[in-house]
C-alpha cells in the first residue's frame, strides 16, 4: 500500500543539500504528474518507481504538514478577495477536471487559448491560475489573492545591534542582554537534541543549564585537580526566557514524546484521532487477523501432569460486521503456521469444524466459510515469502499496519479483550496479574492448569458462538441504510444484512485449493519403513506399489516435497507438482501420533529427548558398574585357574578333552539341578546343611571319577583307531 496519494507533498533533498517540494497532482500504477511548489514550473512526470526508491533511501520524505493549502472561513474573507477568487475559478474550473490530459503541454496550450478568447484574459494569467490551483492543494481558496502575505506578520526579524524585546529588570546588575542570532539558534537546537529529546527526561531548565555549561563559558579553573568551567555573565548569554520562547515556537510534540518515552506511547496517547474503524468499509469481506497469548496455562493431552504453557490464539474477524470468521488455538506464537491455520479455518465449513470438538451446530449458527478480499495484519505473521502463494494464487490483498497501531485492527483487538472478560473468572490456571506481589508460601497459579488444547479450543468455540449470535455491539455506528432497515447491532445480523444488501466481496474456494495455497511445506525422506517426517512414517497404496520403499534399501534414501496440516498429522501430501499430489497416511506402528496436532507431537519428541539426555548419566554410571563387576569376576576366575594344583596339560590336550569334560559336567549338573521336595523346618535345617555339604563333596568326587572314565575310554578308542 502506497504511503502517498494524490495531493501529497514530497520533500526532495538534492546533492547540494538544497530542499525542494513537489505536490502529486495525479497518479496511476506506474507514473505520477507532479509540480514543484518552490519554482515557477508546469507539471511534469515522475515514475512511481523513482519516488519509492527515493523514499526508501532517505533521499525524499513525505511532508505531513501542508502549509500551502489556504484555510480561511468564508466570513473572514474580504468581499473583494472573494470576487477575485470566483472570477479565476470560473475561468479554470472546466479545465482542471480534464485530468490527466490537462497536464500535457500540447493539450493544455490549446485549451488555454480557447479559454483566453472566451473570457478575454491573457494566456499567462490563465496559466498562473492553474499553477496556483495545483500548488496550493487543488481547492477554490487556492485562487485567493496573496494580499494576506503583505508585511511580515509571523516572520522572524533579523537581529541588529539594538537589543530587541522588553528591557530586563535590574539592567544595572544583569546587563542588557543579547539578541538571539542564527548561530545561537543552532546552539539551541543542538542542546535540545542532546539534552532534552532523550530518555534521560531532563527538564527544560536543566537543559538550559547544561547548554550554558557547555557552550557559554570563558575557559576553566582547576579546583583540587578538577577543571571547572567558568560561565559567561548573564549579560553576554541568552536568558532562559529567550531559550524557552524559541523552544515553544519550534517544539515538536511527536519527537518529544517519542524520544523521551517511546513511539508506542505517542501512538497510543498523543497521536491525532481521526475517523473511525469503519472508514472505507461498506460490506463484509475485509478481515482482520491477529494473535494473542492466552492468559491461561494448559496441560498436555499425553500426560495431564505436563504443563505446556500458555496457548497462542489466532482470530480472524470481519471488520464490517465484527463476525468471528476463523479461529486457531495452538502453541505457535507469532508464526505463519498459526496465521495459516486461522485463515484456512475461515474458509472451512464450521459445522464440520465444531463437530471435531464435540460441538453440534447448524449452518445458520456460524455461516462463514469464505475467502476474504482483503486481510489486515500487523507486520508479523503475514510479512515475508510465506504469504506469496495466498496473494498470487488466490488474489487476496494483504495490508500490514504500522508498528504500535493496534487501533487500525480494532475489531480483532476488541474480541481478545472481550474473550478475557468472559472466560478468565472460570478457567483454572489463569494468569494472575498480581503474581509479582505473591508472598512466600502462596500457591503458584500455574500449578492450577487442568485444561488441554482440545478443551480450551472448545471454550473458545463456545465464546465465538455467543459473540456472533448474541453479543450486542454497543459501540457500533450504523449508517443510514442500516437504520432504515432497523438492523440489530449483533454480528450475525450485520453479516447477513451486509451480504444481502451490499453484496460483499467474499468468495468460496475449494478446500483443496485453500490447503495447497496455505499449508506449510517441508522436505521428508523416503526410507524402507515409509516416508519419514519428524519421527513419523507415512505410506500410500500407490507409493507402496511403485517400489519406492524397496528402492530405498538398495539405492539409498531420497528427499521428497510434502505439505501438511499441523492440526492433524494423520496424513501428509507428497508432490512434485502442486497440482498433482499423493495423500499419504500414518502407518499403524505410529498409532501414538494419531489424532494429535503437530505441536503436541513436537512437544512429545522434545520431552522424550530430554528424558533420554537426562538418563544418559545414569546409564553411563550403570554401564561402568557392569564392566567393573565383569572384570572382577574374570579376575577371580584367572586367580582360581592359576591356583589349580593338577597336572598342567598342554593346550592341545585341553582342547582334545572338551567333549569328555562336557559329558562329565553335564552328569554332575543333572544331579545338582534335579528337583527335591523337602519340608523346610528348623528341625531338619542342620541335617539339610550337612546333607548339602555331603552332596557337594560327592558331586566333586563324582566329577573327577567321570572325567577319568571318559579320558580312559577316549584313550582306548584312540589306540584302536
Amino acid at each position: 500500500m502506497l504511503d502517498y496519494m494524490a495531493n501529497s507533498l514530497i520533500e526532495w533533498k538534492s546533492n547540494d543539500e538544497d530542499y525542494y517540494v513537489e505536490r502529486i497532482l495525479w497518479l496511476d500504477d506506474e507514473m505520477a504528474y507532479v509540480i514543484n511548489v518552490n519554482k515557477n514550473r508546469v507539471p511534469f512526470i515522475r515514475r512511481l518507481k523513482d519516488i519509492d526508491e527515493a523514499l526508501a533511501n532517505d533521499k525524499a520524505e513525505i511532508k505531513e504538514e501542508d502549509n500551502l493549502i489556504v484555510v480561511s472561513k468564508e466570513e473572514d474573507i474580504p468581499q473583494k478577495h472573494k470576487e477575485i477568487r470566483d472570477r479565476a475559478w470560473e475561468i479554470i474550473r472546466d479545465m482542471v477536471d480534464k485530468e490527466p490530459e490537462i497536464f500535457k503541454s500540447t493539450y493544455r496550450r490549446r485549451l488555454i487559448r480557447q479559454v483566453s478568447k472566451s473570457y478575454g484574459v491573457s494566456e499567462g494569467w490563465i496559466l498562473e491560475y492553474l499553477k496556483r490551483y495545483w500548488k496550493r492543494g487543488k481547492t477554490r481558496n487556492a485562487l485567493l489573492p496573496d494580499y494576506r502575505n503583505c508585511g511580515a506578520k509571523g516572520k522572524e526579524r533579523k537581529a541588529g545591534d539594538v537589543k530587541r524585546g522588553r528591557p530586563r529588570k535590574h539592567q544595572d546588575i544583569t546587563g542588557e542582554g543579547i539578541n538571539v542570532t542564527e548561530d545561537i539558534k543552532k546552539i539551541f537546537r543542538i542542546a535540545i537534541n542532546k539534552y532534552y529529546y532523550t530518555t534521560a527526561k531532563n527538564s527544560l531548565t536543566l537543559t538550559y543549564e547544561l547548554m550554558r555549561k557547555e557552550y557559554f563559558t570563558d575557559g576553566y579553573k582547576e579546583v583540587n585537580g578538577v577543571k571547572i568551567p567558568l560561565l559567561k555573565p548573564q549579560s553576554g548569554i541568552p536568558s532562559f526566557g529567550q531559550f524557552n520562547y524559541w523552544f515553544q515556537k519550534e517544539r515538536n510534540i511527536k519527537k518529544e514524546i517519542s524520544s523521551r518515552y517511546s513511539n508506542k506511547k505517542y501512538q497510543k496517547q498523543y497521536r491525532p484521532i481521526i475517523g473511525n474503524s469503519l472508514d472505507g468499509v461498506f460490506q463484509p469481506g475485509t478481515f482482520e487477523i491477529d494473535c494473542q497469548v492466552g492468559d491461561v496455562y494448559l496441560v498436555s493431552r499425553f500426560n495431564k501432569n505436563w504443563i505446556i504453557g500458555r496457548p497462542a490464539i489466532y482470530a480472524v474477524v470481519d471488520k464490517f460486521s465484527r463476525m468471528i470468521c476463523g479461529l486457531y488455538v495452538g502453541l505457535e506464537t507469532g508464526s505463519y503456521a498459526g496465521a495459516m491455520m486461522a485463515l484456512a479455518n475461515a474458509t472451512t465449513n464450521k459445522v464440520k469444524f465444531c463437530k471435531q470438538f464435540g460441538i453440534e451446530i447448524e449452518e445458520k449458527d456460524w455461516p462463514v466459510h469464505h475467502l476474504a478480499e482483503t486481510i489486515i495484519a500487523d507486520r508479523g505473521e503475514l510479512e515475508g515469502g510465506n504469504i506469496d502463494n495466498l496473494i498470487n494464487t488466490l488474489n487476496v490483498k494483504v495490508q500490514n499496519t504500522p508498528p504500535y497501531r493496534a487501533d487500525l485492527k480494532s475489531a480483532v483487538e476488541r474480541f481478545f479483550g472481550l474473550t478475557n472478560e468472559r472466560t478468565k473468572p472460570f478457567l483454572p490456571g489463569v494468569v494472575d496479574l498480581d503474581s509479582r506481589e505473591r508472598e512466600r508460601g502462596d500457591k503458584d497459579y500455574r500449578t492450577g492448569a487442568k485444561l488441554d488444547l482440545h478443551q480450551f479450543t472448545q471454550v473458545m468455540i463456545k465464546c465465538i458462538l455467543y459473540h456472533n449470535n448474541h453479543y450486542h455491539l454497543d459501540y457500533y455506528k450504523r449508517d443510514q441504510d442500516m437504520l432504515e432497515d432497523n438492523v440489530p447491532c449483533i454480528p450475525i445480523k450485520l453479516w447477513n444484512w451486509g451480504i444481502a444488501n451490499r453484496g460483499g466481496t467474499l468468495r468460496t474456494v475449494p478446500e483443496d485449493v485453500i490447503k495447497l495455497a496455505l499449508m506449510p511445506s517441508d522436505v521428508a525422506t523416503v526410507t524402507a519403513k515409509g516416508i519419514k517426517y519428524k519421527d513419523m512414517y507415512y505410506t500410500s497404496k500407490s507409493i507402496l506399489k511403485s517400489g519406492a520403499f524397496a528402492n530405498a534399501r538398495t539405492k539409498g534414501r531420497q528427499k521428497v516435497k510434502i505439505s501438511y496440516d499441523p492440526r492433524n498429522m494423520d496424513y501428509i501430501y507428497v508432490y512434485d507438482d502442486p497440482k498433482e499430489y499423493e495423500k499419504c497416511f500414518l502407518v499403524d506402528d505410529n498409532s501414538r501420533y494419531r489424532d494429535k496436532t503437530l505441536e503436541e507431537i513436537e512437544y512429545l519428541l522434545v520431552v522424550e529427548k530430554m528424558q533420554r539426555e537426562k538418563n544418559q548419566d545414569n546409564e553411563a554410571q550403570a554401564k561402568t558398574q557392569l564392566i567393573t563387576e565383569i572384570e572382577d569376576i574374570v579376575q577371580q576366575a584367572e586367580e582360581d585357574y592359576n591356583k589349580e594344583t593338577s597336572v598342567v596339560e598342554s593346550d592341545r590336550q585341553r582342547i582334545k578333552n572338551i567333549s569328555g569334560n562336557r559329558k562329565a559336567e553335564k552328569t554332575v549338573r543333572r544331579i545338582e539341578e534335579a528337583f527335591n521336595l523337602e519340608n523346610d523346618n528348623e528341625e531338619n535345617q542342620d541335617n539339610s546343611n550337612e546333607k548339602v555339604e555331603t552332596e557337594e563333596m560327592d558331586a566333586l568326587d563324582l566329577l573327577f571319577q567321570k572325567q577319568k572314565e571318559v579320558m580312559n575310554d577316549e584313550g582306548s578308542n584312540n589306540t584302536k583307531w
